[in-house]
């Protein structure tokens, strides 16, 4: 499947209480970032696991803006998975995390967790144009926006194994 265009914003947050939240899923990502000669580009693979069920993707993206990018992603089976993984940057460890998806008047929130952290996570939401409002649900306390902020992308998240001070 070939995204196309991605408009994202980001927003570093408390640990909501997850029965709080409209849940629509809970998926494990295991995410590794792959080596590539154009710095432009961004290569990476995933195995998804939703309710026992794994799946694999392959994703290359283009970042055009902080709040936009150019993304292709499309599903691999696991053979493919395991020759690409051969891949790995060495500069950039896997990162493991939970995803959990809830709706909020008519938006698709997915709020990121990780292992590294029981107070904080990222809530991400795609949108249609990068000025749109966001409404966000009265449980979720937003500590910044770190949209476009390096320091909070997955690969640094990744090599840190913790979110920036």
């Amino acid at each position: 499947m070939i995204k196309g265009y991605e408009i994202e914003r980001k927003f570093l947050v408390e640990f909501p209480d997850i029965a709080d939240l409209n849940l629509k899923k809970k998926v494990e990502i295991y995410q590794t970032y792959l080596q590539n000669e154009d710095e432009e580009i961004q290569r990476r693979v995933r195995r998804i696991t939703i309710d026992g069920l794994v799946t694999y993707t392959y994703t290359e993206k283009l970042f055009i803006t902080p709040v936009t990018r150019r993304e292709m992603e499309y599903d691999i089976d696991k053979t493919e998975y395991e020759r690409l993984i051969v891949q790995a940057r060495d500069d950039c460890a896997p990162i493991e995390k939970i995803r959990y998806c809830f709706e909020y008047e008519n938006q698709l929130f997915e709020l990121d967790t990780y292992p590294f952290s029981n107070d904080m996570a990222i809530l991400e939401l795609e949108l249609s144009e990068p000025e749109q409002h966001i409404s966000f649900p009265d449980n979720i306390k937003i500590i910044k926006e770190v949209t476009g902020d390096s320091c909070y992308a997955n690969a640094a998240i990744a090599t840190a194994g913790a979110f920036p001070e």
